[in-house]
């Protein structure tokens, strides 16, 4: 098993170069190349993963890193912080904070990788714009995977502002057309299995974001400060029971349902309980009361991720709307009905 682990830290340090992050790279690479299981109990425990530790299961990779984040943001590894702070992938620090801080580590590892990558609003933020063209409507907003919600702001930040400005500031590299036809978010919803409060206990999200990505950080700040003046109001559940409820409810305006890099990881009948509910609901939709369905998701395609909207308002409409980056650095945007 260690060498699928081994195998899965050096295939998580190609995903973090590839998204900016050479630190958290270097972080995953000294891991795979260092580790060994007389280094304490979390070698141990992460050389025997007795699941998938990969990207496409358990992430052991970015538990781990998480940790080590996490172990540095609030102030008690030194000595792995120093060696953050001057972007140095310190084998030894590594080696020694994993071995005095084993407690920590080892219930940090008993849950998956949670983030809210502030970012992907930015895509959120064009295609409701390019929603509000079409229909001039209050959004009611319906997250699946919404994790903490700090998304269902999104109608509170600032995308490419042309003057300087305060809060979520989204300056993705663009290209394409900017879509600048305003809107108005009546209300948001979210749910996700595991929502995370991070107002109240912020380490986690914080822990997740690389830290190298100073920027990535900051915007990430700044959507907690606007959460908690906003608090997001994420439901615990099964997305496809939930989304089912909420679209049987009536409301005025346009019913905006969306995810951001979360479809992937619902089992096959969630994804198709999901869509059976969509399908339904668009049957009942009308331009007075119209559903759109978003996703920010990988399709197979590259890069980055696909952007699809469909829309229901007594026809059918589908547009591809471009690409992006996963952690929302860029967007091409470039609507294309299909």
């Amino acid at each position: 098993m260690s060498d699928l682990v081994r195998a899965a830290f050096h295939d998580q340090a190609q995903s973090c170069r590839a998204l900016g992050s050479d630190l958290t790279a270097a972080i995953c690479e000294t891991i795979a190349d260092k580790l060994r299981p007389d280094h304490g109990a979390v070698a141990a425990r992460v050389l025997t993963w007795p699941g998938d530790p990969s990207s496409r299961r358990d992430s052991v990779p970015l538990r781990l890193c998480g940790a080590l984040h996490a172990l540095v943001l609030s102030g008690k590894a030194p000595d792995l912080a120093a060696a953050y702070g001057d972007r140095r992938a310190d084998a030894r620090a590594i080696l020694d904070t994993l071995r005095g801080h084993e407690g920590f580590i080892l219930h940090w590892l008993d849950s998956p990788p949670q983030t809210n990558e502030v970012a992907r609003s930015a895509a959120l933020i064009a295609a409701a714009r390019f929603l509000s063209a079409l229909h001039p409507l209050p959004l009611h907003a319906l997250e699946l995977g919404a994790s903490a919600g700090l998304n269902l702001n999104f109608g509170r930040y600032h995308l490419l502002p042309e003057s300087d400005t305060s809060g979520v500031i989204l300056r993705p590299e663009w290209q394409g057309d900017l879509p600048r036809h305003p809107f108005s978010v009546a209300d948001c919803r979210g749910v996700d299995l595991r929502p995370m409060d991070a107002v109240a206990d912020p380490l986690r999200l914080l822990a997740y974001c690389w830290a190298d990505q100073t920027d990535r950080l900051a915007r990430l700040r700044a959507a907690l400060t606007v959460a908690a003046v906003h608090p997001p109001h994420v439901d615990e559940g099964d997305a496809a029971a939930w989304l089912q409820n909420r679209l049987a409810q009536p409301n005025d305006g346009m019913t905006f349902v969306y995810h951001t890099i979360a479809w992937q990881y619902f089992p096959d009948p969630t994804q198709q309980a999901c869509e059976a509910a969509l399908q339904s609901a668009g049957a009942r939709a009308t331009p007075d009361r119209p559903l759109a369905h978003f996703g920010m998701e990988a399709d197979g395609e590259t890069p980055g991720a696909g952007l699809h909207l469909r829309l229901w308002d007594g026809a059918f409409r589908e547009w591809r709307l471009g690409r992006a980056d996963f952690h929302g650095r860029w967007i091409d945007w470039q609507p294309r009905a299909m």
